[in-house]
């Protein structure tokens, strides 16, 4: 059954694998760029590790 943390799962790994492919591309325009893109990494890594570690939490909980 797909769950609603599913979709934004999978939704942040695509815009995620999407942003390291135009950082590792070389289109960055400029240093200010390149950092806004390692944020918004960082920040999808960031939020992919919460919801992965939700979800391992929940099964848990529904074993229980």
């Amino acid at each position: 059954m797909t769950t609603v943390v599913d979709v934004f799962l999978a939704d942040i790994r695509e815009r995620l694998k999407l942003s390291v492919e135009h950082l590792s591309s070389g289109a960055v325009k400029d240093y200010a760029e390149y950092r806004d893109i390692c944020g918004f990494i960082r920040g999808l890594e960031t939020a992919d590790a919460y919801l992965t570690d939700l979800l391992k939490k929940q099964e848990y909980i529904d074993d229980e």
